[in-house]
């Protein structure tokens, strides 16, 4: 989860359309900058998923249509790289950092192949584990990495 202070509260910058600006406006503090572009201070507890991907979506969707899902899993795929160093030898602040880069490339091959990621996360896990319905697993160990 991103905290205010910490990397990945990075104050995003949004150059979006003037729906994202009045969502922004709703759930956020929005300035801008000296070039004119809205910049964003959030806290952990007033983003969502939704929110997220909505925001991912305005900075990055048109370069990530571009460089397609391929070239985008690739990158995905670094990130992933980057977090299990971070996990093995990171300080924690660099552990937030790459879990938000994971979480932000996931989102970003979410946007290409349009998939809307809090239906898809609440249609799978909404009513508790996939595997035995329940809100704590009790599925047996086997055959679980």
């Amino acid at each position: 989860m991103i905290r205010e202070g910490q990397p990945g509260d990075q104050r995003s910058q949004a150059t979006g359309t003037a729906a994202w600006e009045r969502k922004a406006l709703t759930t956020c503090h929005v300035t801008a900058d000296a070039a004119g572009r809205s910049t964003m201070k959030q806290s952990a507890a007033d983003i969502t998923l939704a929110d997220f991907q909505a925001l991912i979506r305005e900075m990055y969707l048109e370069k990530d249509l571009a460089r397609g899902v391929d070239g985008t899993f690739m990158w995905l795929m670094e990130e992933v790289g980057e977090l299990a160093s971070a996990l093995r030898e990171g300080t924690r602040a660099q552990q937030a950092e790459e879990f938000a880069d994971v979480l932000a490339w996931l989102t970003t091959i979410a946007n290409v192949v349009e998939v809307d990621l809090a239906e898809a996360v609440a249609a799978k896990y909404g009513s508790g584990c996939p595997g035995c319905g329940r809100l704590a697993c009790s599925c047996p160990d086997e055959g679980k990495p």
